[in-house]
């Protein structure tokens, strides 16, 4: 009898904490991460001056262009510079563009004995480097993972400052018809899972660089 009354003590008391705690509402101790309100607010600095300081930061490999001509030239100097004899490229508006400035260096036809891929994006978030991908680009899922060497081609008219106004720009492009796969690629693969030792390109590419074209 004791131990049942203990028991059915011990309950009440619970409860009468659970409704006391529901009666006096505790103040959110982070407010601003309530709401619409993003937490993180833009700096002072250029789009995409911050993108290419986060960026660089996580391994990536950056490269401004003023115009295509000046994206050609740079690509062909890497291609020469790494020694790149096979090139992957899927996305029809990309090759075209290239071309019409004289590049065409596009020789592999299967991604499995590529070199480099060469890709676009949906766009770029500043505020952690990172690129946006879907499934949606004529480059598919596959195409910026399984390639050794992922190049991606961006405009400055893709930045936008954090992954909400990413999502946003996603939302407002697709409408209800979002991609089945969105990805936010910050900088290579990488991993520390074994033995704490960190590996660049275990589930993904070694190196990824990102040309950012001036599109004014």
């Amino acid at each position: 009898m004791n131990i049942l009354m203990n028991v059915s003590s011990a309950k009440e008391n619970i409860l009468k904490k659970i409704r006391k705690a529901l009666s006096d509402s505790t103040p959110i101790p982070f407010p601003q991460s309530e709401g619409n309100a993003s937490v993180f607010q833009p700096s002072s600095q250029d789009l995409g001056i911050e993108f290419a300081e986060q960026f660089t930061k996580l391994l990536g490999k950056f490269v401004f262009c003023a115009d295509h001509h000046e994206l050609v030239a740079q690509l062909n100097a890497l291609v020469i510079s790494q020694g790149w004899k096979k090139l992957y490229c899927r996305e029809e508006k990309i090759r075209t563009v290239l071309k019409a400035h004289a590049f065409d260096s596009f020789t592999s036809t299967e991604l499995g004995d590529c070199d480099a891929a060469v890709t676009g994006c949906e766009g770029l978030v500043a505020r952690t480097g990172s690129i946006i991908l879907s499934s949606a680009s004529p480059s598919g899922r596959t195409v910026s993972v399984y390639a050794p060497i992922h190049i991606c081609i961006a405009y400055t008219n893709q930045l936008v400052y954090d992954v909400r106004d990413g999502l946003i720009a996603l939302k407002e492009k697709y409408n209800q018809q979002l991609p089945s796969l969105m990805t936010f690629a910050t900088g290579p693969s990488r991993t520390a899972d074994i033995e704490k030792t960190l590996v660049v390109g275990v589930h993904g590419p070694k190196q990824v660089y990102l040309f950012l074209v001036d599109s004014q």
